[in-house]
């Protein structure tokens, strides 16, 4: 039977041709809206769209998501279980909690597919809006939510429904900035402005992990459970405000709505942008699929692991994850370097192999104190940062420039949903009844995943892609 710490104790005991057809529909249906006309008297005085500004508005988005992503993350270890599955055991609620953590993932291209008809229809200003407001309520909602003792099975379900808002406004979240950012860079420094976007991961961690180390660690685990690990939530929500201002500074001003138009960057629909580039899609989304699943290795698993399975309390955990995460910065940057050396293709396939060395041994750490966990969490985070830092985009220059937008959108959702929406749920299930090896045997097919993906990207090419 696991081990708990105090709060666990507590916790237990309760295609080109189409091109001219698309954008004349596009031009015919989308109208100015009202936002859009404000945010352009605004900022009538901007002028130029330089990669850097890009890049400001891409951080700033990113780091909002993954800080909503992280917030949720962390609470579905140590406090949803508690909260809304109490009649379980420790291992059987965490599991059912990392059940409802990948609804998420698996709803985000359902709202890509919602959003992406609303881009055409209304333009990407009222979209953002939309995805943002929904994001941002579906966020606070579960700071209020009650918990099982109070309403029952009803916790649960407004849990996931919940998640699944959440999920949907992923998918509506994507403002193509990263793509823009990618086609605007200079080409000698593509690979560190592909980096750029990646850094919102651990920006993301680093706030969150921070966030409720303070309240778990100060505060009783009576105040803890009632009322301090809501509190993470409602930051989520006012830095989602904050972020949609950003985003639509950049996306609803005149030069940067023509920088779209001529890269080519509007929706399509997503049926024809499956039908005509399905494949580079799922190609595409498997490409990443050894350093999404090492994502949640070194975050939400190791998590779940030491709270259930050792005497040590998540505060002083959650400090370690942030001390990790900033390895991870510094490795997100030097990717960027190191992929405009030697080409971002041999870049992730020498990430690749290194990921899948790692999975052989660096489970065990986490069984092996204080010095164990810290070298699993440094090690995997400098391994996730020279692959996370180049993984998206891999098989951007497979697709047609009319359908890159929306292939792009899917190809991130895809990546997401493969590789780490179930992820926690199943390195926990393996690990807690066959043991850590078990796990590294689960990231180890990750890695065998994108050796297999990025052959195919290469051969496709004809030559290894940058």
């Amino acid at each position: 039977m696991p081990r708990r710490n105090k709060i666990a104790e507590y916790a237990r005991g309760s295609a080109l041709a189409h091109a001219p057809m698309i954008r004349k529909s596009k031009a015919m249906a989308q109208t100015v809206t009202a936002a859009e006309q404000d945010a352009r008297r605004l900022h009538a005085h901007h002028t130029g769209a330089t990669p850097t500004d890009i890049a400001i508005g891409v951080v700033i988005g990113r780091t909002s998501e993954f800080f909503d992503f992280f917030v949720y993350a962390i609470a579905s270890v140590i406090v949803f279980p508690r909260l809304v599955f109490p009649y379980a055991d420790p291992l059987t609620g965490t599991l059912y909690s990392f059940g409802i953590f990948a609804l998420a993932f698996v709803t985000r291209p359902i709202g890509t597919t919602i959003f992406t008809a609303i881009d055409r229809r209304y333009g990407r200003a009222i979209k953002l809006t939309l995805a943002l407001f929904l994001l941002g309520t579906s966020t606070v909602a579960i700071a209020f939510l009650p918990g099982y003792e109070t309403i029952g099975a009803a916790a649960v379900w407004l849990l996931a429904l919940a998640r699944i808002g959440q999920g949907v406004a992923w998918g509506g979240a994507w403002d193509g900035l990263a793509s823009l950012l990618a086609l605007n860079a200079p080409p000698d420094k593509r690979g560190w402005y592909a980096m750029l976007p990646q850094l919102g991961a651990p920006l993301g961690l680093i706030v969150a992990s921070v966030l409720f180390a303070f309240f778990a660690g100060r505060l009783s685990a009576d105040d803890f459970f009632s009322w301090g690990w809501r509190y993470p939530f409602f930051v989520a929500f006012a830095i989602n405000v904050v972020a949609l201002f950003a985003r639509l500074r950049m996306v609803a001003t005149p030069e940067y709505a023509d920088l779209f138009e001529r890269q080519d960057l509007e929706p399509s629909p997503v049926a024809d942008t499956i039908r005509h580039e399905g494949r580079n899609i799922l190609v595409g989304a498997f490409a990443p699929l050894a350093s999404f699943a090492l994502f949640h290795m070194v975050t939400v698993f190791p998590l779940s692991w030491i709270f259930l399975f050792t005497k040590e309390g998540p505060a002083r955990f959650l400090i370690i994850e942030a001390i990790g995460a900033v390895f991870g910065i510094v490795a997100i940057v030097a990717s960027g370097i190191v992929s405009d050396r030697i080409g971002r293709h041999k870049l992730l396939l020498g990430s690749a192999v290194a990921i899948a060395a790692y999975s052989g041994f660096a489970p065990q750490l986490l069984d092996r104190g204080v010095v164990g966990e810290t070298t699993y969490m440094i090690l995997g985070f400098v391994l996730l940062g020279l692959s996370f830092g180049q993984s998206s985009g891999a098989a951007a220059s497979q697709f047609a420039n009319v359908y890159r937008y929306t292939a792009s959108s899917l190809t991130a959702d895809f990546a997401w949903l493969f590789g780490a929406g179930f992820a926690p749920l199943a390195a926990l299930l393996l690990a807690g009844n066959f043991g850590l090896i078990s796990a590294g045997a689960y990231l180890l097919s990750g890695a065998a995943c994108t050796l297999v993906a990025l052959a195919l990207i290469g051969r496709v090419g004809g030559k290894a892609q940058d």
